[in-house]
Formats: C-alpha cells, structure tokens, sequence
C-alpha cells in the first residue's frame, strides 16, 4: 500500500450484504473477494465470525485499535481498607515478635558457647 493512501473502510451494510451473499449463493471466500473486490480473505473470515457470533449488529462495533483497559477503582470499598489496615497490623506486630524471640535464642546460644569454654 503507497504511502498517504488511507485505508479502505466498509460499511456495517456492505459487511452484511457480502456474508449473506456469501452464504445464500454458497460462494468460497475467494469468490467472494473477487465478486466484491474485497482485497483478503481474511478479512471475509473475520467479518462471517462476527456475523456468526454477534449477528449483523456486531458490524457496528469499532474494533481497531487496542481495546481499553479501563480505569481501576481510585478508592477500595471501606470494610477491605479496614481489613487491609488490621492485617498490616498484626504482621508487625509479628514481625516484632519474631525478631525479639530470635534476638533471645541468639543470646542464650551466645552464653552457652560462653560456658563451654
């Protein structure tokens, strides 16, 4: 495709005519790029799926470009931040604990290599 020349855009109704044409006359999908200068057949691939799937309606949908992948929620429901909040507690408060009983078995490990000698 030469640069500058935009891409070549169908409508919703020609996407609905060329499947029921399709698929009334029984044509194979080269015959119908060729019957309605069409430039792939993957695109009449892509067209019968969405026809089949979501009927004539999912022509109308805009499909190019990446999909969105919405925002997330600025603020969480406010029983999980209190749930949150109580958790973090309570692993510091663990974590304090940890540390002073391994601060004790350290300590009494260090007086009994002291009485050995």
């Amino acid at each position: 495709m030469p640069k500058g020349v935009p891409n070549k855009r169908y409508t919703p109704k020609f996407k609905k005519l060329v499947i029921e044409t399709m698929q009334e006359e029984k044509l194979s999908y080269s015959e119908t790029c060729r019957r309605f200068e069409v430039n792939s057949r993957d695109r009449i691939k892509s067209w019968e799926r969405i026809y089949l799937e979501e009927g004539p309606e999912g022509f109308a949908v805009e499909r190019r470009g990446r999909s969105s992948k919405g925002r997330l929620p600025k603020r969480l429901p406010k029983e999980v931040t209190e749930d949150l909040l109580a958790e973090v507690q309570r692993l510091r408060a663990e974590v304090d604990y940890l540390k002073n009983l391994q601060a004790l078995v350290l300590e009494d490990e260090r007086r009994q290599h002291k009485k050995r000698w």
